[in-house]
């Protein structure tokens, strides 16, 4: 009878993650919520800015499942593309500060030098200011608008991959598959995207799915501030800034985007410590 070969590192992980409930109910929770808010045109009864001016903040109804707002607007097609457009904030934000932080920090821990002392310390700059007041400087530079917004949080997301990025660098420029590449002739970007990248992706990957709570936070942050999206977009933030004028007459106004950006991040959370924990090195 032959021994069992040991299973993959990454199915070992996946192994683990699905073992913790909360972790896989978190998971569930953010698919359902990609997914309602993805199909958002097909979902949502209503359009999303459909004023019903024989109903303004009306209770919930067949016509209006969760009622309509100060201007007689559904709420759930509200609450759907404005899940559609936090969503998209927060992808895009965590995507472009996992693509520019990487890069920064492959390219300073593998090369070294002056360029990697110009690049940390424009990273320590940044990591000194607030984060979220970082982004509002940011939208006050380039001016208010979803684009924009995307930036702002991207931009203050850098640091941390850049930071993850050259320590992993660092320790993996002095394995033997570096050496052996580098004996063989291949190029720095060939190492970088071909060896070191695919070595240093988990830390990466943890720091992205806890970064999502964080830039879902700031982007309802900012808009609830009249810094994000603008009215009459959709967005659960921007809601809940209109909402908090009618909290007393209306609470469902501002407790329905607010338990929406709470039960999100909160999911956000709950899988990123657990991917944190199935990723452990010391676990693989």
């Amino acid at each position: 009878m032959t021994d069992r070969a040991p299973a993959h590192p990454r199915l070992r992980a996946a192994r683990r993650f699905l073992r913790r409930p909360v972790a896989v109910a978190g998971l569930a929770v953010l698919v359902f919520a990609v997914v309602v808010s993805g199909a958002a045109p097909w979902l949502s009864p209503h359009p999303p800015n459909f004023v019903d001016v024989a109903n303004p903040d009306a209770p919930p109804s067949p016509a209006h499942p969760l009622g309509t707002d100060e201007l007689g607007r559904d709420i759930v097609s509200r609450l759907l593309w404005g899940g559609r457009s936090t969503l998209l904030i927060t992808l895009g934000a965590v995507a472009l500060a996992f693509v520019s932080g990487s890069t920064l920090g492959l390219a300073a821990g593998y090369y070294g030098g002056l360029g990697d002392t110009v690049i940390m310390r424009v990273m320590d700059v940044l990591l000194a200011i607030p984060g979220f007041l970082l982004a509002v400087a940011v939208i006050a530079a380039l001016g208010v608008g979803m684009g924009n917004v995307i930036i702002a949080i991207g931009v203050n997301s850098i640091p941390p991959f850049a930071r993850i990025a050259r320590g992993s660098t660092l320790l993996a420029r002095q394995e033997v598959y570096v050496q052996a590449a580098q004996a063989l002739g291949a190029g720095g970007r060939t190492i970088m995207a071909r060896h070191i990248f695919p070595n240093i992706l988990s830390p990466l990957v943890v720091q992205s799915t806890l970064r999502l709570a964080t830039a879902i936070l700031t982007a309802s942050g900012l808009s609830f501030l009249g810094l994000g999206v603008q009215p009459p977009t959709a967005e659960w933030g921007a809601m809940l800034s209109v909402g908090r004028d009618y909290i007393t007459s209306s609470p469902q106004l501002v407790i329905i985007p607010g338990m929406a950006i709470l039960v999100v991040t909160l999911a956000f959370n709950v899988v990123g410590d657990a991917v944190r924990d199935a990723l452990d090195p010391r676990e693989l």
